[in-house]
């Protein structure tokens, strides 16, 4: 992995990007943002599930005055998401949004940015430029014949020196294309050009399944290169799944440590114990441990204490039995109706 570009660090609502901190889980509700008990109830779902930072639609007045009570119920930072109207913009700022997603090119005249780069400066307010392939501008389409790597930085470049003309710097930008090749190209070009925090994701990566594997792929790639400070991934389903993607690309790439680290092996036809099923109950038991440690479940000795002697603790199958092993070393035998109790103890003294 290259070395992680150290960029500007930008606070939003106590969650601190760039720099040296952590990269930071953000996600997005899928709830009418006018139905202000519904938005609470799933942010707080998505903080549950390890969310950092919450964004939000606000397509009209009804939803932006909706924010109010929205954001005196929750506990992580909250993001507007504003399209071309800037009232709407300015509206979220009075009612105490922690960071806004808005292109500058599309909320109006140049008197109309201007009002919102300087709330948005006077109230400390972020601001996101979210530059997406599929909503380029015209003007750069028809230079580049098609979207382009370039042409998407070119766009983000020129949305952020609208802000920087009016002496804003707190700002994030986020590129996004549903190209893996296209994203890891567009982030790396860009990282090379700014040192503004960076929000990562392949948007429009798909349902659950397929768009977890995208994401990760895409994702891992870019921050492989040292390239993103908050990452997203977006799929269509409950945004919750989002969060548990994003924690374990995060953990995937050591980056971040989310409890738990679960590992296990594939099987084969050494496997005498139901490993499927033994390996899913430990997993669904471990999900809610805080304690940075890494539980292997294997299917036989010779990927058990051996293979994973990295291991705090695991389970290694045996005939209709398995070992119990701690740091490669084996602590006893167990049958295999009582192998996933007895992990469990052995993980509740560690």
């Amino acid at each position: 992995m290259y070395g992680r570009k150290k960029t500007r660090v930008i606070d939003i609502g106590g969650v601190k990007i760039g720099g040296d901190n952590p990269i930071a889980i953000q996600s997005m509700c899928n709830t009418d943002t006018r139905d202000a008990a519904s938005t609470i109830k799933q942010i707080n779902s998505l903080e549950a599930a390890g969310c950092e930072i919450a964004r939000v639609a606000v397509p009209d007045e009804e939803a932006a005055e909706a924010l109010k009570e929205i954001i005196r119920k929750i506990n992580i930072p909250l993001v507007a998401d504003i399209h071309f109207d800037y009232r709407l913009a300015l509206a979220a700022i009075d009612a105490g949004v922690d960071k806004l997603r808005i292109n500058p090119g599309n909320i109006g005249s140049e008197d109309r940015v201007k009002a919102v780069v300087d709330k948005a400066k006077e109230r400390k307010i972020p601001i996101r430029i979210g530059v997406n392939s599929g909503s380029l501008e015209k003007s750069i389409l028809e230079k580049y014949g098609r979207v382009t790597s370039e042409g998407l930085v070119e766009s983000a470049l020129k949305h952020t020196a609208i802000l920087e003309k009016y002496d804003f710097y707190d700002t994030v930008i986020s590129i996004k294309a549903s190209s893996v090749p296209k994203s890891l190209d567009t982030y790396t070009l860009l990282s090379e050009k700014v040192d503004y925090p960076l929000h990562v994701g392949i948007t429009e990566a798909g349902t659950v399944y397929s768009g977890t594997i995208k994401s990760a792929v895409g994702i891992g790639a870019i921050l492989s290169r040292g390239i993103g400070d908050t990452i997203r991934v977006s799929l269509t389903g409950d945004p919750v799944e989002e969060v548990r993607a994003a924690k374990k690309i995060l953990k995937s790439m050591e980056l971040r440590r989310f409890g738990v680290e679960f590992v296990s092996c594939p099987t084969c036809g050494r496997t005498s114990v139901d490993l499927i099923k033994i390996a899913g109950l430990v997993e669904e038991r471990c999900k809610n441990i805080q304690k940075d440690i890494k539980v292997a479940v294997m299917g036989c000795a010779v990927n058990g204490p051996g293979e994973a002697r990295e291991a705090d603790i695991g389970i290694a199958g045996g005939k209709k039995s398995g070992l119990i092993f701690k740091k490669g070393q084996i602590l006893r035998s167990v049958p295999e109706d009582r192998l996933v109790d007895e992990l469990m103890k052995e993980i509740d003294k560690l």
